[in-house]
């Protein structure tokens, strides 16, 4: 390129640099800003840098200025992400579980790409969470994208869905024979993404992991079920359908110790009733969906919980518990 050509790059130049080089406690001198202008082929003068700075503030950069012994400094002050955000987002990115090892670290570069390099040594950051295994599905992200897609263009659509075998091997349900279903949302649920969905063969509305759906086709015509979705309760659909296994939801009332007043609380959120049995227990009735993901949120509280109503639900719970004792008997 030309150096003339070059010349008319030179605010980009200056805004990339102090973009990457400086922050509050590293500001750049005029004499730094010239040396990289040089680096690039572009000749410069002290006084145009003044007016470049001043140019980039016109601009919207907050560009401030600090005295670095007899000279002037010059650093990038508020950015779109402070550090204290960037961090947050970091540690996000690395605990998220359907975010693979790979993407993970491609997004958190792009991410320490909006500070400092300082700071973005910062961002370099491991976060241990508990039990937590790394997706090894990155079509998720092409999934997310492509429901969004249809959702937006009111546009239903078509895939397969798989489960997992013992030998780590996926099998389609139903043959492989593709779903049709007209997606209306996209729900977060215990790290997992759902896709609240009309399956228009079964004519009801159903949840789908996002991360087992394959090959999503759209086709044309109006999604169906709109009626459906709009009398849906999302928040309330997330709180009775534990860990999104399917169930119808009904009203069940438990009785559990004092001491558990906590983790109620911060499932069933602050709203819930909690009604004084004895000196030593409560009671809620809660909209849940009782399948064995329920038993098993219960079983995790040992004797210290009882299902009171309705009777066919702690029957249920009762042979639910003889069959796991089953395994362990002789």
């Amino acid at each position: 390129m030309a150096r003339s050509s070059k010349q008319k790059l030179k605010l980009l130049y200056l805004q990339q640099y102090l973009m990457r080089v400086s922050d509050e406690r590293h500001p750049v001198t005029v004499a730094q800003m010239i040396d990289y202008l040089a680096l690039q082929d572009i000749a410069a003068e002290r006084k145009s840098i003044y007016d470049d700075m001043e140019s980039l503030r016109q601009f919207g950069l907050d560009v401030q200025a600090v005295r670095v012994g007899s000279s002037t400094g010059y650093f990038i002050g508020e950015r779109d992400f402070q550090l204290p955000e960037l961090k947050l987002l970091v540690d996000s990115v690395q605990s998220s579980k359907f975010i693979t090892r790979k993407k993970s670290v491609e997004l958190i570069s792009k991410l320490e790409r909006l500070v400092s390099e300082d700071d973005a040594r910062q961002l370099h950051r491991q976060v241990w969470v508990r039990g937590r295994i790394k997706t090894m599905n990155e079509s998720i992200y092409y999934n997310v994208d492509a429901v969004h897609a249809a959702i937006e263009g009111d546009m239903p659509v078509s895939f397969q869905y798989y489960e997992w075998n013992a030998r780590r091997e996926r099998v389609f349900r139903h043959g492989g024979k593709r779903y049709a279903a007209s997606p209306w949302a996209l729900l977060w649920d215990d790290e997992n993404y759902y896709l609240i969905a009309f399956d228009h063969e079964a004519g009801i509305l159903k949840h789908f992991r996002v991360d087992k759906m394959s090959g999503i086709r759209t086709s044309k015509g109006p999604r169906l079920g709109r009626e459906e979705f709009e009398r849906l309760d999302m928040a309330a659909y997330s709180d009775t359908h534990f860990g999104m296994f399917s169930g119808e939801a009904r009203q069940v009332r438990l009785c559990f110790e004092n001491s558990l007043a906590g983790p109620v609380i911060d499932r069933f959120g602050t709203e819930t009733a909690l009604v004084p049995v004895d000196d030593g227990h409560f009671s809620v009735t809660i909209q849940a969906a009782v399948n064995v993901q329920f038993f098993g949120w219960l079983c995790g509280f040992g004797d210290r919980v009882r299902i009171l109503a309705p009777e066919d639900a702690a029957e249920a719970m009762r042979a639910h518990v003889a069959s796991i004792l089953g395994r362990y008997q002789t």
